[in-house]
């Protein structure tokens, strides 16, 4: 898989230029330009930015050229990656799961969540409680 030509072909199947993206992320357009060209390794947080500037669910960026996934690339207007495809039965899943968990497991889950997303424990944590 080359995540610099699946987000090429997608920005380009949207339509939309990198000064479109740049408008949209607040990444520059050089940066842009060198992650669409292989010479920069986007992080997660950038893929995050430029899927929602695309409005695509993030998974579609990691999927082949070739999976002919094209008339799946709906706007994902008020939905998330939750509510369509794949990540609808990988939701339904973790929904399964969480229900079944203990208030400390959860507890925990959310702390590992906050720390792979760089957020602090405590804004976290109140969330955590709330599904308590």
């Amino acid at each position: 898989m080359d995540i610099a030509n699946r987000l090429r072909q997608l920005r380009e199947w949207r339509h939309l230029s990198q000064g479109d993206i740049e408008e949209r992320t607040g990444l520059l357009r050089v940066y842009i330009s060198r992650i669409e060209n292989g010479h920069t390794v986007p992080s997660i947080e950038t893929l995050e930015k430029i899927s929602r500037a695309l409005e695509v669910p993030m998974y579609q960026l990691f999927l082949s050229d070739d999976a002919g996934d094209q008339e799946e690339l709906a706007p994902m207007d008020h939905r998330d990656w939750s509510s369509i495809g794949v990540g609808k039965a990988e939701f339904r899943r973790l929904r399964s799961a969480l229900t079944r968990m203990s208030k400390g497991d959860r507890a925990l889950l959310m702390f590992t969540a906050a720390k792979m997303i760089g957020r602090k424990r405590g804004a976290l944590q109140n969330r955590a409680d709330q599904y308590g």
